[in-house]
């Protein structure tokens, strides 16, 4: 077996459904609220159902779909106070996570940092949305992995997948397929800075950006008033 046998079979099946629905569900071709069945996906995906079970599975781990008893399986609906809990919750856990890692920030973590900041540029420039959203998730998620605390990196995987849904309507809302090219130029610069208290400034500034906007566009969805919004797990 050859090293390129290896590579390519390492993808499961699941795993490519995963992606493809991550791409339609961020995207607006499966709407939020939609119901999301094993039988009508498998059909469409032309796959058996064990490969697409162990898909929503995962897709439910990530919080982009949601598992309700009685009431089945659908997309994540984004309400606006979803919104407002994940810019309440971002702003402290990313506050946080810099206060921690402020004094160790090495040239290992400043050379992932810039090559992550590359790799947002270059799903921008090629007008990749669902790219651009990973990016800019993984940029922001390095204080988390570089801060060695084990609770704080589960309570951003927590909302990660809360976040990509948040900024595929924020992209949609503003009528672009990823963010500005420099909006995370001062992030970055400041995160490689001396002052935690300008990064801390930036960090709110940066979270508040656009987040009006989004949530007057989240309020025109036509959301169903269904049992299942209650009960959806936090």
């Amino acid at each position: 077996m050859t090293m390129l046998d290896t590579v390519i079979r390492r993808e499961t099946m699941a795993d490519q459904i995963v992606r493809a629905m991550r791409v339609a569900i961020l995207s607006g071709e499966f709407e939020p609220g939609e119901p999301m069945t094993e039988t009508a996906l498998s059909a469409r995906f032309g796959v058996s159902r064990g490969p697409m079970r162990e898909a929503m599975r995962r897709l439910i781990d990530e919080g982009l779909l949601v598992s309700v008893a009685f009431t089945g399986t659908r997309v994540l609906d984004l309400s606006l106070k979803d919104i407002d809990d994940i810019y309440a919750m971002r702003i402290c856990l990313e506050r946080f996570a810099f206060e921690q890692i402020w004094d160790r920030r090495d040239a290992r973590f400043r050379a992932e940092l810039a090559e992550r900041h590359q790799s947002l540029f270059a799903a921008i420039d090629a007008g990749d949305d669902v790219q651009a959203i990973d990016a800019e998730l993984h940029l922001h998620g390095l204080c988390y992995e570089a801060c060695g605390n084990a609770l704080l990196l589960e309570s951003w995987r927590g909302i990660r997948g809360r976040l990509q849904l948040y900024w595929a309507a924020h992209h949609r809302a503003h009528g672009i397929t990823g963010p500005k090219r420099e909006s995370h130029d001062d992030y970055v610069r400041l995160a490689l800075g001396a002052d935690l208290e300008h990064m801390r400034a930036e960090i709110d500034t940066h979270m508040r950006l656009g987040l009006e906007k989004t949530k007057s566009f989240v309020q025109t969805i036509d959301k169903p008033q269904e049992p299942y919004q209650q009960e959806r797990p936090t």
